[in-house]
């Protein structure tokens, strides 16, 4: 894949290696990553075979999609034997048996496309893939695994306050179909501390903010994704509404730095904000600052009824970082140098 031509990426990759303070506890160790297609996920197995080679830590990588071709696709450059593609269907229990010592459970449809034509899915891609993950953890005697879960479990939160910390629980409304995208995440944060309760086995949730970086899936909707390639493509940024919800926004390599923080270094049972307090501001002002890289410019339209639908009803998610800063982690780039990057990547591939 192009991205790895790209001296940016590269070097974006060694820094956020760098940041996890204990890494070494990787060491010959296997980790299983689901959604390893995906945004974050897909990081996390560039982040780890960037550690092997700068730290010759020999981790193995059992990357897990859906589509085996598609695993391939993505990590077509990549030469290793460190890196094992697993076809699996996360809402099926594992059909392949292999020892691990950490899972981190990253599979999960993240953008609104997908909410609206798969609400079912979304809901079980959580709560009965994040069950299968646990059930095989723990047959298999894992050290622990770690759910991405989202900082939307926060729903439309109290808006008087700055931030909201892990312990703040916000609203969601049950009976809304776009609710299987927050509802399945916070059922599913419950089974983790459930397994750690009754079965022993050691369980950490990280709640990212909204993430952005150069490896976007080509099915990926979300706004900041639209953005960056309207930019890219040369063209005005179009934005369906007056863009007024505020939120925290985090680089691909800072989110993966602080995945692997947490993994190695979190509190067992407890939720980890990802969130940098440098990048709080509204989806206009992204795509001001996107449009500002790139001299182009911000226009504004009425949403037509599908670009409604897929609309969340959260007006603000600002996260609070505080606990995630305590484990000794610090976001690398702001919110300039990680539109720049992003941009940059793009731009080479």
């Amino acid at each position: 894949m192009k991205l790895y031509s790209s001296r940016v990426y590269t070097e974006d990759l060694e820094k956020a290696v760098s940041g996890v303070r204990e890494i070494e506890k990787l060491r010959g160790k296997s980790l299983l990553i689901t959604g390893a297609g995906g945004l974050i996920g897909s990081y996390l197995v560039d982040m780890l075979l960037t550690a092997n080679r700068m730290q010759d830590l020999h981790v193995t990588i059992y990357a897990v999609g859906r589509s085996r071709e598609r695993l391939e696709a993505r990590f077509a450059d990549v030469k290793t034997e460190a890196l094992v593609y697993v076809e699996q269907d996360v809402e099926k229990p594992m059909k392949q048996k292999f020892p691990v010592d950490y899972l981190i459970h990253a599979a999960s449809n993240a953008y609104p496309a997908a909410f609206l034509k798969d609400p079912v899915g979304t809901v079980m891609g959580n709560i009965a893939g994040t069950k299968n993950l646990l059930d095989y953890g723990k047959e298999q005697g894992a050290e622990r695994l770690l759910f991405v879960s989202s900082g939307e479990v926060y729903g439309q939160g109290d808006s008087s306050l700055e931030a909201y910390k892990e312990e703040y629980s916000g609203y969601v409304d049950n009976l809304s179909w776009r609710s299987c995208y927050p509802a399945g995440k916070r059922a599913a944060e419950t089974l983790c501390c459930a397994y750690t309760a009754q079965y022993g086995l050691e369980t950490v949730i990280v709640r990212p903010s909204h993430v952005y970086g150069p490896n976007i899936t080509e099915r990926d909707n979300r706004a900041t994704v639209q953005f960056m390639e309207n930019a890219m493509e040369g063209k005005d940024i179009v934005l369906n509404s007056a863009g007024s919800q505020m939120r925290s926004y985090t680089y691909v390599a800072d989110c993966g730095a602080a995945v692997l923080s947490v993994l190695l270094s979190g509190i067992c049972g407890a939720a980890y904000n990802i969130a940098n307090r440098q990048s709080r501001l509204t989806i206009a002002e992204f795509a001001r600052k996107t449009a500002r890289q790139t001299g182009r410019q911000v226009i504004f339209k009425n949403p037509d009824d599908v670009q409604m639908a897929q609309r969340t009803p959260i007006t603000r998610q600002v996260l609070d970082s505080t606990k995630l800063e305590g484990l000794g982690f610090t976001p690398a780039f702001d919110i300039e140098t990680g539109i720049a990057h992003t941009l940059q990547i793009m731009k080479e591939m």
